[in-house]
């Protein structure tokens, strides 16, 4: 089998590449390196360019006409930019994958897994999703990844495609052997802001411990992005058992995570355990647009993609923290 996954210089995508790899998948890369790593693309045959270049995608799908199935990973994914620029992100999010469906159309190439996200869902009262609950974007971000995947049910009910969109919502850790990782040296998520907390002595702050879910803190459904690339292949090596049970004609959705969630307090705890440390913690009210947050079931993956996670919070947060030591070899 062959693989084109585009955006597979970035953190997901790289990784998602690597565990193909292992698996006996052969890859190609295409990605423009906006925000990816050349160093993660050229491990596999490489193209930099944009997903809309009809000429580059032409060039790419005649040299590998043995292309099966398309991993789609090229987004942009940063929720107050999205507010910011919209119209960038529904340019790059939705309009673009277009002209990429209709030259993957032309070459013959039918197998579509959209990398997508689980942000776009209403949470219920429990605080848990899965692929029936209300779907309610909340921000351009969101909603492009809705409307792409409303644009891609559509396709594929003609015929001309078939598609798994997988959602998910927060990857952490880095491929466990080191290989790719969280490109950004200072990110701005909860554990970037506990090992920025760790490093300066200072003391890492949960904002909103009212909430009503099992502690009081915020829930999120944080998952280790080796776990979140194996899902991929599986969606790969079961894809037309999938396509068998589809929900809808030649399309279906599938929840990616933990099935319980962790919230920050419980977040607080592995990096903890990870770090043989006991982290100073403070609590404070709730931020501005701060929510409950929510998690998902993953009945449905566990029965259709043989599939569940494996690894740990404290394992994402070891592999995190080793890989920030690593990624300076990466940006000199």
């Amino acid at each position: 089998m062959k693989v084109l996954i585009t955006g597979g210089a970035g953190y997901i995508g790289s990784t998602i590449a690597s565990c193909c790899d292992d698996n006996g998948i052969d890859v190609v890369i295409l990605d423009d390196l906006s925000k990816g790593l050349k160093a993660f693309g050229q491990r596999f045959p490489f193209y930099q360019g944009d997903i809309a270049d009809e000429a580059l995608l032409d060039k790419v799908l005649t040299e590998h006409n043995d292309i099966d199935a398309v991993i789609h990973c090229a987004a942009k994914i940063v929720v107050p930019e999205s507010v910011e620029q919209p119209l960038d992100y529904y340019d790059n999010n939705v309009a673009k994958p277009l002209v990429l469906l209709n030259k993957l159309h032309e070459h013959g190439v039918d197998k579509f897994i959209l990398s997508s996200t689980a942000s776009m869902y209403e949470p219920e009262a429990d605080f848990m999703v899965d692929e029936n609950s209300t779907t309610n974007p909340n921000s351009p971000y969101s909603a492009s990844k809705f409307m792409l995947e409303r644009v891609l049910a559509d396709y594929a009910a003609t015929g001309a495609m078939n598609v798994i969109a997988l959602r998910y919502f927060n990857p952490i850790g880095a491929d466990p052997q080191m290989r790719t990782g969280l490109q950004n040296p200072a990110p701005t998520h909860v554990l970037g802001k506990m090992i920025e907390a760790l490093t300066k002595g200072e003391t890492f702050t949960v904002t909103g411990v009212d909430w009503p879910t099992r502690d009081g803190s915020g829930l999120r459904d944080y998952i280790h992005v080796w776990d979140l690339a194996r899902a991929h292949v599986a969606a790969l090596n079961h894809f037309d058992d999938v396509m068998a049970q589809a929900t809808k004609p030649n399309y279906d959705v599938i929840n990616l995570g933990t099935g319980l969630g962790t919230t920050v307090f419980e977040f607080v705890e592995g990096f903890n355990e990870a770090m043989g440390v006991k982290l100073d913690v403070a609590t404070a009210p709730p931020r501005p647009g701060d929510v409950a947050g929510c998690a998902t079931r993953t009945d449905k993956a566990n029965k259709l993609l043989d599939w569940h996670t494996e690894l740990s919070i404290a394992q994402g947060v070891k592999d995190s923290v080793a890989w920030s030591k690593k990624l300076p070899e990466y940006l000199d």
